[in-house]
């Protein structure tokens, strides 16, 4: 029997019978918060591409993981910005430098009360903008940006970061880090693998967001968007290194490589909201043209549906306060 022995319609009748109905919710302990520090800032610098986002000092930041805090958001994950670039990053690898010196100041600020994550890549310690330091070609040397990155995840977990985000996309990062966490002791830090990261035009607000140096595009390391099945075996590859939780990034467009992960991974599995989704979001709602509250949230859930975990968001906070009002 269908109609009208069935109607789905009967669990769609008031605000009360949709939220008991619901598949799948979003709470503020799935998100996450990316924020950026620049060095050398005596007032928080705005984003121009993504407004209500700022490039913050370390007193700003320092409030803002508080307020992560105070409204139950899961986690943050740091960005740094040093005001002096090379070839090869080095910047990354000072302990005082602007990263490393966010980790602690975080940490300091929060302790175990909030998930403090760092980014560990070169793109924004680099001269040339490249997640990797450069061979005789121009080409982006896989296995001497390795090297580095085993260094600067040392020197973050020596920090106090809680957990790792290697998102470079070099072949072998995952069990390169994880390695040399062992031998320095920090067996309980975790790895959070961009597994998924794909050459995406919706990147475009986060190299202002960074400073970018980025001449040319990154298509030889980031994975292609045409492909689907490659993503399931970089995922496995990044599992087998030791991988605590694997991402897709980004979400919007991805949403097929996200299930495909979610449906595989025996990990948590985040995926990052990036700056090109949140930008176009905001322009839509500042021309009146879409709901700004609806069309976040939305796009939130549909991340959630999709098989996220957790969810790096750049409204993580301001969604927190919204589930909390409501």
């Amino acid at each position: 029997m269908s109609f009208p022995h069935h109607r789905p319609r009967r669990l769609r009748t008031t605000p009360a019978m949709r939220r008991l109905t619901a598949e799948h919710r979003v709470a503020p302990a799935d998100l996450i918060l990316p924020a950026f520090i620049r060095e050398g800032l005596s007032e928080p610098n705005p984003i121009a591409s993504m407004p209500g986002v700022v490039q913050h000092t370390t007193d700003t930041l320092k409030r803002a993981a508080a307020e992560a805090v105070e409204l139950g958001v899961g986690g943050i994950m740091l960005f740094g910005i040093p005001e002096t670039r090379d070839a090869e990053g080095s910047a990354s690898l000072d302990p005082d430098g602007v990263l490393n010196k966010a980790i602690r100041d975080v940490r300091a600020e929060v302790g175990d009360s909030l998930v403090v994550m760092s980014d560990v890549c070169l793109d924004e310690f680099t001269d040339h903008g490249h997640c990797g330091v450069l061979d005789s070609e121009g080409y982006v040397d896989n296995d001497a940006t390795l090297e580095i990155y085993a260094k600067m995840a040392v020197a973050q977990a020596d920090a106090g970061a809680h957990v790792l985000g290697p998102s470079g996309m070099m072949d072998g990062q995952i069990g390169v880090i994880r390695q040399a966490l062992e031998e320095a002791g920090h067996v309980n830090t975790a790895v959070v693998a961009y597994a998924a990261k794909y050459a995406s035009a919706f990147y475009g607000p986060f190299r202002e967001a960074v400073d970018s140096q980025l001449k040319g595009d990154r298509r030889t390391y980031q994975m292609d968007a045409a492909n689907r099945r490659e993503a399931i075996q970089e995922v496995e590859l990044d599992l087998a290194e030791g991988a605590d939780m694997v991402m897709v990034k980004p979400a919007m467009s991805y949403l097929d490589i996200l299930a495909d992960v979610a449906d595989m991974s025996p990990v948590p599995v985040a995926a990052y909201q990036i700056s090109g989704e949140y930008a176009m979001i905001e322009a839509a709602a500042a021309n009146g043209w879409i709901d700004r509250r609806a069309a976040i949230t939305e796009s939130v859930l549909g991340i959630r549906r999709a098989g996220a975990n957790l969810v790096l968001t750049y409204w993580a906070s301001e969604i927190a306060g919204w589930l909390r009002e409501s």
